[in-house]
């Protein structure tokens, strides 16, 4: 499976950036996909995450009530809705893709086989 992510950039405080994760090689039925960011000087943590078959959402709590994670089935992408910014939430966001999809580990980042490049959210004034 590989991964592109898309939708990074500037925004200001309080803005909204939609990021979206293409995925090819495989149909993502039966996977599960996770949003996963690292801001500078900190470890990778997790943002939010989907169960493909269901639709099943986790989020944590930093971003629960501002984010929204959705998937396209025709189009094979899952995307990333971000409202209200915050300065805290800059960083790099990864999108991520588990084949196992267990929903013990799916807030987890070593759950997850493949990894796109990543792509910067800035949210600056």
């Amino acid at each position: 499976v590989q991964l592109v992510e898309s939708g990074g950039g500037l925004v200001q405080p309080g803005g909204s950036l939609r990021l979206s994760c293409a995925a090819s090689g495989d149909t993502l039925r039966g996977y599960a996909l996770g949003w996963f960011r690292q801001a500078p000087g900190k470890e990778r943590e997790f943002v939010a995450a989907i169960r493909w078959s269901g639709g099943h959402t986790f989020y944590a709590d930093s971003v629960k009530g501002r984010f929204t994670i959705a998937r396209d089935n025709a189009r094979n992408t899952v995307y990333l809705q971000m409202d209200s910014l915050k300065f805290e939430d800059t960083a790099v966001y990864y999108c991520a893709a588990d084949p196992r999809n267990i929903l013990s580990v799916v807030r987890k980042s070593e759950a997850y086989d493949y990894w796109g490049q990543g792509t910067q959210v800035t949210v600056s004034s």
